[in-house]
């Protein structure tokens, strides 16, 4: 495996490789990023992977200092799957060149979590168009769990890069929960309430696919949750997943969720 940390360096090394896999990470790997992982090693001949921690899509300075890093660990995971390049970042270099025109999502686009977090999807964008221009992957690799960030990135760069988003369906626990860095915040009691959260959001997607149950009934179903399991819970709504409207019919939707527990927040679709 070899580190990259400079970026005239990274440059002249990925220069020439035609089928390179690009994983992007904040690290706290866990089986989820490692899917990513084998995934890219199966369909390109170079991977990539990159860890860095981008302070531009927090909106929360808690929530930046506080997400979990342990990077040599992450290095020891990276060495044991073989990957080609892991790319290290450093802040100051990376933002070095700054932008004529800012990176700015659209009205409708504030939906969900960018209903919540403010600016936090153009911070994604940015470091992603960075990393992207930089290392020209012929493939990238994002997971399910980050459905509307692998959205966003997906149409941000359609036109403008030959990359191509490489969609990887969400790893999950024995519990359902599925996997994040953050899972490792959570006491066993937090996970355990999370995996009984999840139980009660795949039969509810069950019963409004057989026509069992409403649509609107969601509003009832959040309150529930609330109460049941002491959470607080910013969004729960089913969207198309072609475009992310609200969706009205009982077919190709997802049901998108996001709570807090122990002042941790999650993220889900199903």
């Amino acid at each position: 495996m070899k580190i990259l940390s400079n970026i005239n360096v990274l440059i002249k090394t990925l220069n020439n490789i035609n089928n390179l896999g690009f994983v992007p990470t904040m690290g706290g790997l866990h089986n989820g990023h490692i899917s990513l992982i084998n995934e890219s090693q199966k369909k390109c001949s170079k991977t990539v992977v990159s860890i860095y921690v981008n302070p531009r899509q927090f909106n929360n300075k808690n929530d930046y200092s506080k997400y979990p890093r342990n990077l040599t660990r992450d290095k020891n995971i990276l060495r044991k799957l073989k990957i080609d390049y892991l790319f290290l970042p450093n802040t100051k270099e990376i933002f070095k060149k700054k932008r004529i025109k800012k990176i700015t999502i659209t009205k409708s686009q504030k939906i969900l979590c960018a209903k919540f977090r403010k600016l936090h999807f153009e911070g994604v964008l940015d470091i992603m168009d960075r990393f992207i221009n930089l290392i020209r992957p012929r493939y990238i690799f994002m997971g399910e769990k980050d459905y509307q960030q692998l959205f966003y990135v997906r149409k941000y760069i359609k036109d403008k890069y030959l990359s191509k988003v490489y969609l990887c369906k969400t790893i999950r626990g024995k519990n359902g929960i599925a996997l994040s860095s953050r899972n490792n915040l959570l006491s066993n009691k937090g996970i355990r309430k999370a995996g009984l959260i999840y139980s009660v959001l795949k039969k509810t997607k069950l019963m409004i696919k057989s026509k069992r149950m409403p649509i609107n009934y969601l509003n009832n179903l959040k309150k529930e949750l609330v109460k049941k399991f002491n959470v607080k819970i910013e969004y729960l709504e089913i969207r198309n997943n072609e475009d992310l409207k609200v969706s009205d019919n009982n077919k190709k939707f997802r049901l998108f969720i996001a709570y807090y527990i122990e002042n941790i927040r999650l993220i889900d679709n199903l």
